[in-house]
């Protein structure tokens, strides 16, 4: 390096070197050849191969696998509060380009490695930041980072009461970090006390729960793929398998479907599910349903019920690693199977994996042997991903993780 720099020096093999190459911002811990013992867990290094050539500057975990992930490729740049608060600029402006202005109120406005912040995801439900910080170096930064967060957002005219954290996360351990929630408390503000709010995607209006619901409260990644399902509901009666808080059915209830029966295995998601619908004054094209989906499609072909011309399947992420994905694609082969089984030649079909461990390939296949064992072909209408507030990076596959399908059955 030609110049001085005030970071601890961590040297990686050329395995790591070539993928800080391709784009990919993690040094994993086998990848380390010497990292100072002096150097803080959490701390901002500087990433060097073998021979001493600067690769870029990254937060230290040393609890974790991934013992580096990189924030910079840039030498000149200093990690101070101007650092941060382009970055929290750049997310910003980048979901003002890519999103249609009435969806800025509802969606992930940092999406960790892609937008430069790893270990930071930041959701949007109105004047209410959701964030989680999965990283040692985030958590230790969050006083100085969240401030910042809000003060960008504001001097865009947004209006941001309060920020809530749900990290009440399993892969924080990984980091040597407690699981908690609750109201950061801004800095000569005061903490809001309400914990459910209501948002507005797709002219469809729904209460989040933001303190008790999954992940950060709302699935926001499929808003788009949910605006399709609505255009191709018309006349139809569908079946929302895994409905969760009801998105899906509504949007192919507001979309004009005849019917929608919505099925989620939890009492109090179906319960919100039902309260969205009498939200939107849908509850009387729509009926709710608490039942296993695994139980409940054998169940449907046992009974030779085959009134549903449209099916959705939407379910939770059936694997959160390598080792298990066989057993996941064997999940979601039968789902499609029965799905294929009880629909109509000429019914619709849509499908969807949000596990990054189920590849593409392999999620093809899975629905390709599915309809073959069904004695059905399936003509696609499209193919479809996460919603562009939630970027691919690419270089970094864990980033490209929904997959979408709409398919007719014949």
């Amino acid at each position: 390096m030609k110049q001085i720099r005030p970071y601890p020096i961590v040297t990686i093999t050329a395995k790591g070197r070539r993928a800080i190459e391709g784009g990919h911002p993690w040094v994993y811990e086998g990848e380390i050849v010497s990292c100072p013992g002096d150097a803080a867990n959490g701390s901002i290094v500087d990433v060097v191969d073998q021979k001493g050539a600067w690769l870029g500057a990254g937060l230290l975990s040393l609890h974790s696998l991934i013992r580096v992930r990189l924030l910079s490729r840039n030498p000149n740049d200093s990690f101070d509060e101007n650092f941060w608060l382009r970055r929290f600029q750049y997310a910003w402006a980048y979901r003002k380009s890519v999103l249609e202005p009435q969806d800025l109120s509802a969606c992930r406005v940092v999406f960790g490695e892609s937008d430069g912040l790893p270990g930071l995801t930041v959701d949007r439900f109105g004047g209410i930041l959701v964030v989680q910080t999965l990283s040692y170096g985030m958590e230790m930064r969050k006083a100085q980072l969240f401030p910042l967060l809000v003060k960008a957002l504001r001097e865009d005219g947004q209006d941001i009461r309060g920020i809530y954290e749900r990290n009440d996360e399993p892969l924080r351990e990984k980091e040597g970090l407690e699981q908690s929630k609750g109201f950061f408390p801004l800095p000569g503000e005061e903490i809001p006390t309400e914990t459910v709010t209501e948002i507005l995607e797709n002219g469809i209006k729904y209460a989040v729960n933001f303190e008790n619901g999954q992940k950060t409260g709302f699935f926001l990644d499929q808003k788009y793929n949910r605006k399709a399902v609505g255009r191709l509901a018309k006349g139809k009666r569908v079946l929302d398998c895994f409905t969760h808080t009801g998105s899906f059915a509504l949007n192919a209830a507001l979309g004009g479907a005849e019917h929608v029966t919505a099925v989620d295995v939890s009492q109090q998601a179906v319960d919100m599910a039902r309260k969205n619908a009498v939200l939107n004054g849908l509850e009387g094209k729509m009926d709710f349903l608490c039942a296993d989906v695994f139980d409940l499609l054998p169940a449907l072909l046992e009974e030779k019920r085959r009134e549903w011309d449209f099916i959705i399947l939407d379910p939770p992420a059936f694997t959160k690693s390598r080792r298990t994905a066989a057993q996941a694609a064997k999940g979601y082969k039968e789902i499609n199977y029965r799905a294929m089984r009880l629909l109509p030649r000429g019914g619709y079909l849509a499908t969807c994996s949000c596990s990054h461990f189920m590849e593409e390939g392999r999620f093809l296949g899975v629905i390709a042997a599915a309809a073959r064992d069904a004695g059905v072909q399936l003509k696609q209408i499209e193919a479809r991903q996460q919603a562009p507030d939630h970027p691919i990076l690419w270089g970094v596959p864990e980033t490209n993780y929904l997959k979408f399908y709409l398919f007719q059955v014949v």
